[in-house]
């Protein structure tokens, strides 16, 4: 192995110099093979090399030469391992090769007995074929029908369900047949519309029959149940509301039921409205009874309404409970109101009766007015709770009293403010109001006081109120001013701001009655006016200097000429006197009686302070007429008005 490279260059170098002879050597050419060989890339060399080297140990002659019979011996070695490991094997594949065949054999049999087979079933395979087709078709027919009959028919049961029982009772599932009766009378009309006319038209009037059937026998049903409905408390079931339901389709079935339910209810109304006015609560003792306090109207009434109003929620609420499963339409809310009218029928005589002996009884205008409002808030809170459009005759009663009770108030008002006119009081000697102004202001001060505590709406509470003042303080004012007719202006000034201040004050704790104040207001301004000029003219005169204002006025025009000395009654002695005399009124003014009468010190003030500063002013003119030169007086010691002004306050 080691000399390869130089025996390569030898051989090389030996072939460039042979002749053609030696290299055509058959020994030369395998030597030139095995020198040429490249052992690195010969990866199969280098395995034999490997395997000869487990058991080629020494390298001699010897072995060299035993080493050809060693590898033979080894190859025969390995040959016969393989032998002996695939015999098994071969007789396995021989054993196989024997079982194909025999299975090749029965598979040849079994497709010539299959071919014979096959060639003598041929027809019967024919015919279960057809008859497997016919039975897939008659399978699709039955089922088609079956589906048919279960959409357009009833069953047995079903049939006994919708047909009377031994005692007349309903089954619970009536309801259900019911509507399957009458979707199939609404589904058989797609029949019409097809060649199957004929089954349409039958399948309809089998449909029609049974649905008009089962409606009569609900309709008894629920009749002979509607008139069971005679206790207080009523407990409705499932199947009445059910039944109600279905009977809606059915609008003179429908009203007929509302009906008996309604004369059933107004028996027991009315059986209940005489109970709770002659025995109140009897067995509960809850309250007594109504007709006990028949001497007090308002309470009377009052509990009247009361047990009406109750009875009307309850009856309303028994009403919808029954109804609860109807559609909620126009035509249901109308028949509801007519139902409760009905009710309520059978008290509407006796309620009014009681009412209007009230009435007649006359028991004063506040107690009109009292009862008034109470029928006022009872009529809408009974009309809010039947609701619809008001036709109800229950609450055309209850809007019939409340009519004649507020006509009867405004024609006692009416009367009283006539009264007042026909016989018109003196005014007392303090020139306080008189005795029938303090009556009807204490009149007027309840029903103010009652409508505060009332529950009308604010908008009704103020159209009263202002028609219930235009009916008693235009009277009053027109009484008050023909009592003062034949005062003098002090006195008549006076005794009307009195009567106006009372009835101001009465008015000024309600609401609602700022228009009406103003105007009173600008009356007492008027009249105030006037007792300003009289206590000014008083003091004037008192202090003597009224008749000197008056020609000083008089001859004081902007056409003056000649100087007021020169005037009748103007001279200096006559003026002078007047200044002394008045400064001596000034230092301790007398107020006219008419100003001390005066029922508002607020009055009194304004009065005294608005009359001494006319007075003041009038002293001002005849000072500053005095010290004119062009009136050609000689001064003298008077004081100024504003030391007049100090004197006076």
């Amino acid at each position: 192995m080691d000399e390869s490279p130089l025996a390569t260059k030898m051989t090389t170098t030996t072939t460039t110099t042979q002749s053609p002879n030696i290299q055509n050597n058959p020994l030369s050419r395998k030597l030139k093979k095995i020198l040429e060989t490249r052992l690195d890339n010969d990866k199969e060399m280098i395995d034999v090399l490997k395997t000869v080297s487990t058991f080629f140990t020494e390298n001699n002659i010897r072995s060299r030469r035993s080493l050809r019979g060693e590898i033979e011996r080894r190859i025969l070695v390995i040959n016969e391992q393989f032998v002996d490991a695939f015999s098994p094997m071969i007789k396995d594949l021989e054993n196989i090769h024997y079982d194909v065949g025999e299975m090749s054999n029965c598979c040849k049999d079994m497709m010539l007995r299959l071919n014979t087979t096959k060639g003598q079933t041929q027809e019967l395979i024919t015919k279960t074929s057809s008859l497997q087709d016919e039975e897939t078709k008659v399978e699709l027919q039955s089922q088609v029908a079956d589906n048919f009959i279960d959409k357009f028919q009833l069953k047995p049961p079903e049939l006994k369900l919708l047909r009377a029982a031994k005692d007349g009772n309903l089954h619970p599932d009536f309801f259900q047949v019911l509507q399957k009766v009458q979707q199939i009378h609404t589904d058989v009309k797609v029949l019409l519309r097809t060649n199957h006319k004929t089954a349409g038209l039958e399948i309809m009037e089998q449909m029609a029959l049974q649905q008009e059937a089962a409606f009569e026998r609900l309709y008894r049903w629920n009749q002979s149940q509607c008139r069971g409905m005679t206790s207080q408390t009523l407990d409705i079931t499932d199947m009445q509301q059910h039944a109600m339901k279905a009977l809606q389709s059915r609008l003179v079935l429908f009203t007929y039921c509302l009906d008996e339910y309604a004369t059933a209810r107004r028996g027991t109304i009315v059986q209940g409205f005489i109970d709770a006015l002659t025995r109140g609560g009897a067995v509960t003792h809850e309250y007594r009874p109504i007709e006990l306090h028949a001497h007090d109207p308002v309470r009377y009434t009052g509990d009247i309404l009361a047990w009406l109003h109750q009875a009307v929620a309850s009856e309303k609420e028994n009403l919808l409970q029954l109804l609860h499963e109807c559609e909620k339409t126009t035509q249901e809310k109308e028949n509801m109101e007519k139902c409760i009218g009905e009710i309520f029928e059978g008290i509407i005589n006796p309620f009014r009766v009681r009412v209007e002996q009230v009435l007649v009884a006359e028991p004063g205008t506040l107690i009109l007015y009292k009862l008034t409002n109470l029928l006022k808030f009872y009529h809408r809170i009974i009309s809010d709770i039947i609701g619809g459009t008001g036709t109800c005759s229950l609450v055309e009663t209850l809007d019939e009293t409340h009519l004649l009770c507020n006509k009867l108030f405004f024609t006692s008002l009416q009367l009283l403010a006539s009264k007042l006119l026909d016989k018109v009081e003196l005014p007392p000697r303090d020139l306080s109001p008189p005795r029938t102004l303090s009556e009807t202001l204490k009149l007027l001060k309840e029903i103010f006081d009652t409508h505060d505590t009332s529950i009308v709406r604010i908008h009704d509470r103020k159209d009263v109120l202002l028609q219930v003042m235009s009916h008693l303080i235009d009277p009053l004012l027109q009484m008050c001013t023909v009592s003062a007719s034949q005062l003098r202006p002090a006195d008549m000034a006076c005794y009307v701001i009195n009567c106006i201040h009372s009835i101001k004050f009465a008015l000024s704790l309600y609401e609602f009655t700022d228009e009406r104040i103003e105007m009173l207001s600008a009356q007492i301004e008027a009249h105030t006016d006037t007792l300003v000029n009289e206590q000014a003219a008083d003091l004037l005169n008192n202090g003597g200097i009224g008749n000197i204002y008056k020609l000083i006025l008089q001859y004081g025009g902007n056409d003056q000429t000649e100087p007021l000395s020169t005037k009748y009654g103007l001279d200096r002695t006559t003026i002078v006197a007047g200044f002394q005399q008045f400064e001596e009124v000034a230092l301790s003014p007398d107020m006219l009686q008419q100003v001390t009468l005066l029922a508002s010190a607020t009055l009194k003030e304004v009065v005294t302070a608005r009359s001494r500063d006319l007075v003041a002013e009038a002293y001002a003119t005849v000072y500053r007429a005095f010290f004119n030169p062009n009136n050609r007086y000689e001064p003298c010691n008077a004081k100024t008005p504003e030391q007049i002004r100090l004197l006076l306050c």
